[in-house]
């Protein structure tokens, strides 16, 4: 055996459990930690602004890709605190990442020592696992815990907090014994499935619901490959928007009260039966339980056995991993489809299909200031089908996610349940990190731009590249909208008179001062005849200089987004399109 600190060792672990990414700020109480990452050289470490920004930017890795781990390293006191928001953010949308921070000596925690604060109770409710180690031989095991933990089951976040004393003290050890622990993952048996598959086929008019659990289990394929054998539509959620192409003939729309298609509403409306893989029913999906559920049966499949029934009663529940479901439905089907018994749903298929080319919202509007739907429509055009988007909350996100075009499986990054400002932007560089070379393309409200607008510097200072959409119509416009229940408008403004840059017309903050003062490129947009040029030059800025890039379009101030309470009641604002030149980037083009 080797004699090492438990620092040293940790980080051997971190790099063969394949976490080699790092966010983060270093700090007395985590010094020792970062002297292990330094002396092993395997674990690459990106400096945040922030530490509630490092921890963003470890959940946009997470989600970046398949198997990804991501890493936020902070040190004592305030910058646990720090990380609450990411760890809510990464737990609520079943995320894995590993929050590491330091501690005050064992025995000075109960002395109120300088930056000492109760770390583990602190992040327990946001967390499958918080843990003080306070024995220097429990680092291994407590590592390898974690990595468990963050895999099995419904994923999640750790945090591990590690006392100065406990991260110096040497223990033995030997990465080359060290193992993983096995994943623990439910699977559902022959017999459910049968009993789920058999309910569908039952049924004249099913759809699928997919989930970002299926994102999850990297079953994308397999939830493509079960709807085509059975030629069920799809309907995913926003957290599973992508599970099938847009594109795809049997993609139906999303469902909800404002993340969600017009012609997907209306086609869950017209369903009879649903199974819902890797779901939880969210409330902006459902909207009112009696709309949502009324005429029709549901199945839900679900890795956490909690989660069914937790928002509504189906009329079968299976708690098993999405992929391993969907698998085992696509043997089942297989079987079906050789014996010839599987029914014809064409026709329903086909009822969807005329649904999406004709049930579509408007784009295209010439107004100046600019009108947010536009700004969509030109995005479709500018960004191709290998595009990445991450957003997070606002009118933007929710515009977005109606308007916007995603092609496959983690190229529509979103907060989806915490939804918390400033997100977009540290994610935005954590999605760089996990998918260097691609395209990346984050968007904004002026308000969740600002919030954490610093750790655009940190895509200056390591390079990681992406274009940064910025809409602008200096409000919280989703505040905004929902005060005009209460028939007030209060303090949701962000205009003022930039004495210091006219140039702004009243919208307040220079977005493009201080994008370029962080060391990055910036274009402003007041036009929209403009937009398809300053795409254009943001993507030469970002391919020359390496940095992000920032469009700031300078919206109307006052537009409301399509939203309501029920899923049969959502409000138009705006006109409808009614001629495909109204709608020039739908997926199906309307027929004048």
């Amino acid at each position: 055996m080797t004699k090492m600190r438990t620092v040293d060792a940790a980080v051997a672990i971190l790099a063969k459990e394949g976490a080699i990414e790092a966010f983060g700020l270093p700090g007395a109480a985590i010094n020792p930690f970062y002297s292990a990452m330094r002396a092993h050289g395997g674990i690459r470490h990106t400096l945040a602004r922030h530490v509630e920004g490092a921890s963003h930017m470890a959940d946009g890795y997470s989600r970046a890709a398949d198997g990804n781990i991501g890493i936020c390293i902070g040190t004592s006191g305030p910058a646990g605190t720090d990380m609450i928001t990411g760890l809510y953010a990464a737990w609520a949308d079943s995320i894995p990442m590993l929050c590491i921070t330091g501690q005050a000596p064992v025995a000075k925690l109960h002395k109120e020592d300088f930056q000492a604060v109760d770390i583990e109770s602190i992040a327990k409710p946001v967390t499958k696992m918080a843990m003080t180690i306070l024995e220097p031989g429990q680092v291994p095991g407590a590592f390898q815990k974690a990595f468990q933990l963050m895999r099995s089951g419904r994923p999640g976040p750790v945090l591990l907090d590690l006392p100065f004393d406990v991260q110096m003290a040497e223990i033995e050890f030997d990465i080359d014994a060290y193992e993983p622990i096995a994943v623990e993952k439910l699977k559902a048996s022959r017999k459910q499935l049968e009993k789920a598959l058999d309910m569908l086929t039952a049924a004249e008019r099913p759809l699928i619901v997919a989930g970002g659990g299926i994102i999850n289990a990297g079953a994308s394929a397999q939830l493509v490959e079960l709807a085509e054998l059975l030629n069920v539509p799809v309907i995913p959620t926003l957290m599973g928007w992508g599970t099938i192409p847009d594109d795809h003939v049997l993609m139906a729309g999303m469902v909800g009260l404002q993340t969600s298609h017009r012609y997907g509403n209306e086609t869950m409306l017209a369903s009879d039966f649903v199974i819902g893989i890797g779901n939880r029913w969210a409330n902006r999906h459902t909207g009112g339980l009696d709309t949502y559920t009324a005429g029709r049966k549901f199945v839900h499949i679900d890795i956490e056995p909690t989660q069914i029934g937790r928002v509504f009663s189906p009329d079968f529940g299976i708690a098993s991993d999405a992929g391993a479901a969907l698998d085992g439905l696509i043997e089942l089907a297989r079987e079906r489809q050789a014996a010839k018994s599987l029914p014809d749903y064409s026709a329903w298929v086909a009822e969807c299909t005329a649904r999406k080319g004709s049930l579509q919202r408007k784009t295209h509007f010439e107004n100046v200031p600019i009108k947010p739907q536009r700004v969509y429509e030109e995005m479709n055009k500018a960004f191709g089908k290998d595009t990445t988007y991450v957003s997070t909350i606002g009118l933007s996100q929710i515009a977005g996610a109606q308007l916007l075009h995603v092609f496959g499986p983690r190229k529509w990054i979103n907060a989806g349940q915490a939804g918390p400002l400033g997100w977009t932007a540290p994610a935005a560089l954590g999605v760089v990190r996990g998918k260097p070379d691609e395209t990346v393309v984050a968007l904004s409200g002026d308000y969740d731009f600002q919030f954490m607008i610093e750790e655009l510097a940190v895509g200056a200072q390591f390079n990681l590249p992406y274009i940064h959409v910025v809409v602008n119509n200096s409000y919280l416009g989703l505040i905004r909208q929902s005060q005009r229940g209460f028939n007030m408008e209060q303090n949701v403004s962000l205009a003022f008179e930039n004495i210091n840059s006219p140039e702004t017309n009243g919208y307040g903050v220079d977005h493009v001062k201080v994008t370029e003062g962080l060391g990055c490129k910036a274009i402003r947009v007041e036009n929209p005849s403009d937009l398809p040029a300053a795409f254009d030059k943001a993507k030469a800025l970002m391919d020359e200089f390496k940095v992000p890039v920032v469009v700031e379009v300078i919206l109307e101030k006052v537009t409301n987004i399509s939203m309501g309470v029920e899923i049969n009641g959502v409000n138009e604002f705006e006109e409808l399109a009614e001629r495909g030149e109204d709608a020039p980037t739908a997926i199906i083009a309307l027929l004048d």
